[in-house]
């Protein structure tokens, strides 16, 4: 379900990345904020990230905005999880280790003039398009958020309130009650639409099949899957 984009170019490697701070959104969930070293990306591609002195890292979609002068990357604490644990304790003037950027879940600049994009994320799924509304706001968009709980809509406010769809699923409070899955289906989808689903995948799988069978073609779906 992928399609392929011209990725951006890192910088020379031997860089060391120092950390800003950490800012906590919720009792699992942070932003860790570290130094940019002018690693060029595009809004939608990831970047690998792990402690100093260990050869653990994982890769999490770039937060922040093509015109930061930082990196930013939105992480999920995982119980028992080595580097999602290890970064949330980092200290401003730490290292990190980060490589890339990396994949091709990004937009083309002819398109973003005049598309029609559809945004569907899961948890912290949303951490690409939260780079890609800072980094192009006149992107015509719709967001569908889904969450269990209002405490996982991270930094809301970013987003165009009548572009955001959130869908919590395990409590009242939100735009929609229920799944991402659930609101397509009740919700017809213009097939001319470029859709991106970014989140876990059982729901990329169940969202691309519900598109599919509303006329949505093929190659205006692009993927990246949260494991």
């Amino acid at each position: 379900m992928d399609t392929m984009r011209v990725p951006g170019r890192a910088p020379a490697s031997g860089l060391v990345y120092r950390v800003q701070h950490v800012r906590e959104l919720s009792q699992s969930a942070y932003v860790l904020r570290f130094e940019r070293n002018g690693l060029e990306f595009e809004p939608g591609q990831y970047v690998n990230v792990g402690p100093r002195g260990s050869i653990a890292m994982r890769e999490y979609s770039v937060y922040s905005s093509r015109e930061d002068d930082f990196l930013e990357v939105l992480v999920k604490e995982v119980e028992g999880g080595l580097v999602s644990r290890a970064l949330k304790r980092g200290k401003p003037g730490d290292a990190v280790n980060v490589e890339g950027p990396f994949g091709f879940f990004t937009t083309e600049e002819p398109e973003r003039r005049s598309a029609k994009y559809l945004f569907v994320a899961s948890g912290t799924g949303v951490s690409p398009f939260h780079s890609l509304v800072r980094s192009y706001p006149g992107l015509d968009y719709t967001l569908l958020h889904g969450v269990r709980a209002r405490s996982e809509l991270y930094e809301p406010a970013v987003f165009d309130p009548k572009r955001l769809v959130s869908c919590v699923s395990r409590e009242a409070g939100g735009g929609f009650h229920g799944r991402v899955t659930d609101y397509l289906r009740a919700h017809p989808v213009d097939p001319e639409s470029l859709c991106y689903l970014c989140g876990n995948c059982d729901m990329i799988y169940e969202a691309f099949d519900i598109l599919r069978s509303a006329g949505v073609p093929a190659d205006h779906l692009f993927a990246e899957v949260y494991f």
